[in-house]
């Protein structure tokens, strides 16, 4: 499928995965809305991504956006809508950390209850929002794919209670919006990220994470090729609802990193057999 006139938004992206999808679209040939807080200046991380994107010979279009804010989430769905008259891919990424946080050393009584204001509402809630919005324009046009960038926190325990909670309730959420969408055309999915050589974890210095090797790691942009392709898969439908590795799904399109190396999928290490829906 060609990408020429395709419309993509991708949230949480200043930064991390968020930014690497985006500028990969971008690569790609897509017109890329890109949300954060903050400025959309070009001193500013999220304008530092439209700049990446137009480099890289897309389209950007930057919105400074607190996405714990529906009326303002719903606000940018409609400037898409007018200015494009379509979408057909949301990239779920948004993230906000818990305020005072400094690792996930803590236990969960150990941590103030309002860490779920952070990893739920935003990291569930606004994924829902967008879903809702997104819905409302690409159900109409009879195409689209939501994507929820998940991880195997979903598995077993990563991080923090609030966080596995949090990526649990993402498959799920897409396994029953495929339910409902079934027929329309569009389709909705979870991604299964591995460790991900971001801009902090390079800078420092280690050799690897969570006894995960850093040079295995999947390059942000390789998540934004893998989503790329996922989406002109002509059997995307038959994945609607379900949770896919994006290492597996990569090598399966013969994607690689950007040094040309294959990252590590983190099945087997997180116990292997099915992922989600259960077999």
């Amino acid at each position: 499928m060609s990408v020429s006139g395709s419309v993509a938004l991708v949230t949480g992206a200043s930064r991390g995965v968020g930014k690497g999808v985006a500028t990969a679209l971008g690569a790609a040939g897509w017109t890329v809305y890109v949300t954060a807080r903050g400025g959309t200046g070009p001193d500013d991380p999220l304008g530092q991504t439209i700049s990446e994107i137009d480099a890289a010979g897309g389209t950007a279009v930057g919105v400074s956006l607190d996405h714990s804010d529906d009326n303002s989430v719903a606000t940018l769905f409609g400037q898409i809508r007018a200015e494009q008259g379509r979408l057909d891919l949301l990239v779920n990424n948004v993230w906000a950390s818990p305020k005072g946080f400094g690792g996930f050393s803590d236990k969960f009584w150990e941590r103030p209850v309002s860490d779920w204001d952070t990893l739920i509402t935003v990291g569930v809630r606004a994924h829902y929002v967008a879903c809702v919005e997104a819905a409302k324009i690409m159900v109409p046009q009879g195409s689209g794919l939501m994507v929820n960038i998940s991880s195997f926190g979903t598995r077993g325990h990563l991080h923090s209670v609030l966080y596995g909670m949090s990526k649990a309730a993402l498959d799920k959420m897409a396994f029953d919006m495929a339910h409902e969408l079934e027929g329309t055309g569009v389709a909705a999915i979870s991604l299964w990220l591995g460790l991900i050589q971001t801009e902090l974890l390079l800078s420092l210095g280690i050799e690897e994470f969570a006894g995960f090797r850093l040079d295995e790691a999947e390059h942000p942009q390789f998540v934004g090729r893998v989503i790329d392709r996922l989406w002109r898969d002509p059997s995307l439908l038959e994945s609607n609802g379900h949770s896919l590795v994006t290492a597996e799904l990569g090598a399966s399109y013969g994607l690689t990193n950007n040094d040309g190396g294959l990252p590590k999928s983190h099945r087997e290490p997180f116990g292997g057999g099915p992922l989600f829906p259960p077999a």
